[in-house]
C-alpha cells in the first residue's frame, strides 16, 4: 500500500505562519527606529493640538515593536518605555466604535484590515485606542490604510472589542502611503 504525505498549499502554510505568528510577543525587541532617534523623539505640549513641525518630528514605530508590551504582567521593552509620552506614528487600519460610525473623535487603529469587527479581537498589545485632540471628528473608513500620529501612552483600557494595551492623543490621520 503506498503511503500518502499530506501536502499544504503555499497559501495554506502563509496562513498558519501568519496565524502562530500575529498574536506573539517577540522574545527581543525590534527596533524600528535607531535608540538616538527614539531618545530624540520631542514630547507634545500639554495642548491638544501640536504644530505642524512638531508631527513631522514624530518617530515611525510598526506593530512588532508595540508587541514589546507583554499584557498578562504589564511590562514592556526598554524600547516602548522609550516612546511613553512621545509623538509617534503608525500605521494601520481604524475601527470605529460604533458598526454604522462614519466619522468620530474616538475609535481603534489595528494591524490589519477587519481586525476587532467579525473575528476575535488582536491582542491588547496590537490595539491602540485614539482620542483626537480636541475631540477633533475624523472620517472613519475601515477598508483604508492609514498613518496616525500623536502621542502614546502605554495604558490599559477596556473597549467594546476588548481590552486596548494603548491611547494615543491623535494629532493627524493621514492616508497610508511607504514614506
Amino acid at each position: 500500500m503506498p503511503r500518502r504525505f499530506p501536502v499544504l498549499s503555499l497559501a495554506g502554510i502563509a496562513v498558519v505562519l501568519v496565524a502562530t505568528t500575529a498574536f506573539t510577543t517577540p522574545a527581543r525587541p525590534v527596533r524600528t527606529t535607531p535608540p538616538a532617534r527614539v531618545a530624540a523623539a520631542p514630547a507634545l505640549p500639554q495642548a491638544s493640538t501640536a504644530p505642524k513641525a512638531l508631527v513631522e518630528d514624530a518617530v515611525n514605530i510598526d506593530w512588532r515593536v508595540l508587541a514589546g508590551l507583554d499584557y498578562t504582567n504589564g511590562t514592556s521593552t526598554d524600547t516602548l518605555k522609550k516612546l511613553e509620552g512621545k509623538l509617534v506614528r503608525i500605521p494601520g487600519f481604524v475601527v470605529p466604535l460604533d458598526d454604522f460610525q462614519e466619522e468620530g473623535a474616538e475609535f481603534l487603529l489595528v494591524p490589519y484590515y477587519g481586525a476587532c469587527v467579525h473575528t476575535p479581537p488582536p491582542p491588547p498589545n496590537q490595539i491602540v485606542m485614539v482620542e483626537m485632540g480636541g475631540k477633533k471628528a475624523v472620517k472613519l473608513n475601515l477598508f483604508d490604510a492609514v498613518w496616525m500620529s500623536g502621542r502614546l501612552k502605554i495604558a490599559s483600557v477596556e473597549s467594546p472589542y476588548g481590552t486596548v494595551g494603548y491611547q494615543l492623543e491623535g494629532l493627524k490621520v493621514e492616508p497610508y502611503s511607504s514614506k
